[in-house]
């Protein structure tokens, strides 16, 4: 016991050893919370003999999933199983994998992504004779998301023998999105939002199977709590009835995804759904200078929805915090670099020790083209993600096609390279599919010797997906990988192509498998390795280049840098201007919290920089409102700043201020989230013009109720 509890602080030991019921642990930025949780679970299977198998960890991505497995195993020795450290849809594919059954589709379902998602639009478009882009795309699967909102939709999922139907009658959206639930249905493929929606509907029409879980499950802890959503709350809530062991963990202070779901109120009001919980503070960072933490404390207290605390710093006085003002984004730019050399120079430092934030990816222009003339090397994080590159894409099809011969994956690479198999032979066999109730393989397989087939590269094909399928067992995934891409002619085709960047993604690819083989030290099947790439986004990928780090403040969540650059600190961009007219205040809220992590991101000095001159849009640019939050006294001023541009900007925010408080409430739209007086929240499944109303899906209803768009005290959130 001594050995978990020694080098931790007071704190840290109090949230380790409070193992038994609802717990709330408060950690701010660079507290030692993932020291915590992992001593805290290590404490619970070496002191208390609990089997890892009984205790449920939930973080919000596969690295961090990873990372904490790696130091657990460190802490319990290797050889337990530590499946159970997972993500919310990692833990849903372990529950779905166990009992699909029940709802009538295969354990081996398909996970898909958005990549997937278009292909399938991609069919359906081509099906009905419409025209195909992206936006389109992107306005259908946000509908689709709206739908997937609640768990309605799954019963027409789940009935056995019978496809979503076709309503030619409704408008067209309506149409291709009920064609998209079939062709979904007819893959046994499950998105995102499927996964939890599928959990929910097993566990309330199958008792039993909850009840299961509740049993298993003795110990629950979830890490970045505050970034919970509705149903993930209410899944760990669901699944602690029982135990009534919920240990959370977070900082309200850090949540920035409220846009996509996020709650903070769960984390704020934890007390309140669970009255007997208690709370612990790490206030303590070990992270950065007190001069950074000071500025970050005197920002962050500017919000009202938030757990009071002040970080106390463990480290010793450093430099100030810097605020650059430059009178335009060339010179702020050109400073940046400067700054960057000097610390180079005068510190000795990796250039991977310095990162430059930003709200959005556009900022990074001005400074990308001052580095470039400097020869400074920097990698860009967060730009095309790498599982969503073409080549990885085809290369885990491929993969894909060895487990599951589903539909998807076939499309995808039935003509990379080119088998002539084109749209006329793919019609062909998607009616002969249709006929004969077979996915789009087994059908080739059926029809080979057909005319229609007969001269294709369709035997080819399906010889070297046979022969994979026969040696997958006796092969390690990455040696399957690479059979895989010799006998299907796709390696070759990609060297006759000539890019060798998608070369070296491949590469790299080879490359990741192997080392999570060995870093994981149990063998790994193909089916497990899938569904860990298919929740993968590109927060899960090592860096390893000595290069300036370049992000946007959303992907440097979690991370620290020596030397931190804030650049673009203008209002309208950070306040970001639509958050503040969309969501009023909890938009300004959201994005001071946002400015909060991008400060607390920094160990050793911190720069906040911004410029005067005009925006994309025209509008002249003025210093962020954030940057007047804080006592002067907190930072220095570099550059001059007139008092009469201070006047003029104060102006501006005021006159902001009041457009955003007396902006009508008319500019709703399908998805936005919603608050009326009776109902409480909500979101906006679809607006109807003809009738004048809103269809809205209440939190706390059963059912979406319509609300006439003249109703006046309906809240925007």
């Amino acid at each position: 016991m001594e050995e978990l509890l020694d080098g931790l602080n007071p704190s840290q030991q109090e949230a380790v050893v409070s193992t038994e019921g609802y717990v709330r642990v408060i950690a701010g930025a660079g507290s030692g919370k993932t020291r915590a949780l992992t001593h805290r679970y290590a404490f619970i299977v070496n002191e208390l003999g609990v089997d890892p198998a009984n205790i449920l960890s939930v973080t919000f991505t596969n690295k961090a999933a990873h990372e904490m497995r790696r130091r657990v195993k460190k802490l319990i020795g290797g050889e337990q199983d530590t499946g159970f450290i997972t993500t919310y849809h990692g833990f849903c594919v372990r529950v779905l994998r166990e009992d699909i059954h029940r709802l009538f589709y295969p354990k081996n379902f398909v996970i898909l992504d958005v990549e997937d998602q278009k292909i399938l639009l991609r069919e359906i478009f081509e099906d009905m004779e419409l025209k195909m882009n992206d936006k389109t795309f992107k306005r259908i699967l946000d509908r689709i998301g709206v739908l997937k909102g609640n768990t309605h939709y799954v019963q027409q999922m789940i009935i056995r023998g019978v496809m979503p139907s076709v309503e030619e009658s409704g408008d067209l959206d309506s149409q291709i999105i009920q064609r998209y639930l079939k062709k979904q249905k007819r893959v046994y493929g499950l998105d995102f939002d499927d996964l939890l929606n599928f959990v929910f509907t097993l566990f309330d029409q199958y008792e039993e199977v909850l009840t299961k879980w509740q049993n298993r499950l003795f110990y629950l802890q979830v890490d970045e709590f505050q970034d919970s959503s509705l149903k993930q709350f209410e899944l760990v809530k669901l699944l602690s009835e029982k135990q009534g062991n919920l240990f959370v963990v977070g900082d309200p202070d850090q949540t920035i995804y409220e846009w996509r779901g996020a709650d903070p109120k769960y984390m704020v009001d934890y007390e309140k759904y669970f009255p007997d919980a208690q709370t612990i503070y790490l206030k303590e960072n070990y992270r950065s200078t007190p001069e950074i933490l000071s500025l970050g404390n005197a920002l962050i207290k500017n919000n009202h929805f938030r757990v009071d605390k002040d970080m106390l710093p463990t480290n010793p006085s450093g430099v100030k915090v810097t605020h650059y003002h430059g009178k335009d984004e060339i010179q702020e730019a050109n400073w940046i670099v400067q700054q960057i050399k000097k610390i180079m120079a005068e510190k000795q430092r990796n250039l991977s020790d310095i990162a430059i934030l930003y709200r959005a990816n556009y900022l990074s222009r001005s400074v990308e083209q001052e580095l470039i003339a400097e020869n400074i090397d920097y990698t860009i994080f967060g730009g095309f993600k790498f599982f969503d590159r073409m080549e990885i894409k085809d290369a885990i099809a491929h993969l894909r096609m060895v487990a599951f011969s589903d539909d998807l994956s076939f499309s995808r690479i039935i003509n990379v390279p080119k088998r002539q198999i084109g749209k006329k032979r793919m019609a062909f066999l998607r009616q002969k599919a249709e006929e004969d109730g077979l996915s789009l393989y087994s059908t080739m397989k059926k029809y080979v010797e057909h005319e229609r087939l007969r001269r294709t590269g369709a035997k080819g094909f399906i010889d070297s997906i046979e022969y994979l399928k026969s040696i997958r067992k006796e092969r390690k995934v990455s040696e399957l990988l690479q059979e895989s891409m010799q006998v299907t002619g796709y390696e070759a085709y990609r060297r006759e192509d000539g890019d060798q960047e998608r070369l070296d993604n491949m590469a790299e690819l080879l490359h990741s498998i192997v080392q999570y083989e060995q870093t994981l030290g149990e063998g790994i099947n193909l089916e497990e390795y899938l569904q860990m790439v298919s929740l993968y986004t590109d927060d899960d990928r090592q860096d390893q280049f000595d290069s300036v780090k370049m992000m946007t403040i959303h992907t440097a969540k979690g991370l620290e840098y020596p030397y931190v650059f804030v650049i673009g600190m203008t209002e309208s961009v950070l306040p970001n201007v639509r958050a503040l007219r969309q969501r009023k205040e909890r938009g300004l809220e959201e994005e001071r919290r946002l400015a909060y992590v991008a400060v607390t991101r920094a160990e050793r000095a911190l720069y906040l920089t911004e410029s005067e001159g005009f925006q994309n849009g025209g509008q002249k640019k003025y210093p962020s409102r954030f940057i007047f939050e804080v006592e002067d006294d907190l930072y220095e001023r570099v550059g001059e700043l007139d008092e009469a541009l201070i006047e003029e900007t104060k102006d501006y925010i005021r006159a902001s201020n009041r457009i955003e408080k007396t902006s009508g409430g008319t500019s709703y739209e399908s998805g936005s989230r919603v608050k009326h007086p009776v109902f409480g929240e909500g979101t906006i499944q679809e607006v109807d013009e003809k009738k004048n109303n809103y269809m809205i899906f209440f939190d706390q209803l059963k059912a979406p109720r319509p609300i006439s768009r003249n109703f006046k005290n309906l809240e925007k959130l």
